[in-house]
């Protein structure tokens, strides 16, 4: 079934954590280096990013987070003033940094068929949560219908501590994949975009040109991070 999908992989070690993320428009990864309760210095590589700008995101990134302890990077905020997928990953890093396995994320959200989206993830194969979109209305499950994508707060407030992050990742994503039914014409213009990230802030988004190649991963047998 045609359909975006997104993986991300956290991977952790004594003194670093990285974290990379690839899906149809991205293949970028961050690693925190730290000393047990800081961050010492940031990382971050853009392999496939959409923006002429987006590397610059890079130094953000390490002005934000340098110095931050691990238990702060979640509330350090200034997300919209960095890459949001750096940023993203930055925070789920530091929430890792003293697991002692990998995490895989695998995600997938369905094109749109009669209005209906379905958007699913799972953690190390075993399937954590499902969304089913109607007209862009949630209608599963129960307690998150009736809202939209960006209404889900309350509800992802309200999991247990284990499903939030997961939450959280397959929000982002089902957002994410309205870009596969928008003609690249239409988002291919960096001065209609409101300051959400780093690439759309006013002066800088001026000059921004559409560049990352776009792979769509339903397409194939090849599957996000396994290249």
């Amino acid at each position: 079934m045609p359909a975006f999908h997104r993986h991300v992989l956290v991977t952790p070690g004594e003194t670093a954590v990285s974290v990379w993320v690839e899906d149809d428009y991205h293949h970028m990864g961050v690693t925190l280096h730290h000393d047990g309760a800081t961050v010492v210095r940031v990382e971050a590589e853009m392999l496939r990013a959409p923006w002429s700008t987006c590397p610059g995101a890079v130094a953000q990134l390490e002005a934000t987070f340098a110095g931050v302890a691990l238990e702060a990077v979640a509330t350090r905020g200034e997300k919209t003033i960095n890459c949001t997928h750096l940023h993203d990953m930055a925070v789920i890093a530091a929430a890792h940094a003293h697991d002692a396995a990998p995490t895989r994320y695998a995600i997938a959200v369905s094109d749109a068929v009669d209005g209906i989206r379905v958007a699913e993830i799972a953690r190390d194969g075993v399937h954590v949560l499902r969304l089913v979109e109607q007209s862009g209305l949630i209608v599963e499950p129960a307690a998150a219908s009736k809202g939209t994508l960006f209404q889900l707060g309350g509800w992802i407030a309200s999991l247990e501590p284990a499903e939030r992050e997961a939450a959280r990742l397959l929000r982002w994503a089902a957002i994410i994949a309205h870009g596969r039914a928008i003609p690249m014409d239409r988002q291919s213009d960096a001065t209609r975009m409101p300051a959400t990230c780093f690439t759309f802030q006013e002066g800088r988004k001026q000059r921004a040109s559409r560049v990352g190649r776009i792979v769509d991963f339903s397409a194939g047998d090849t599957l996000p991070l396994t290249g």
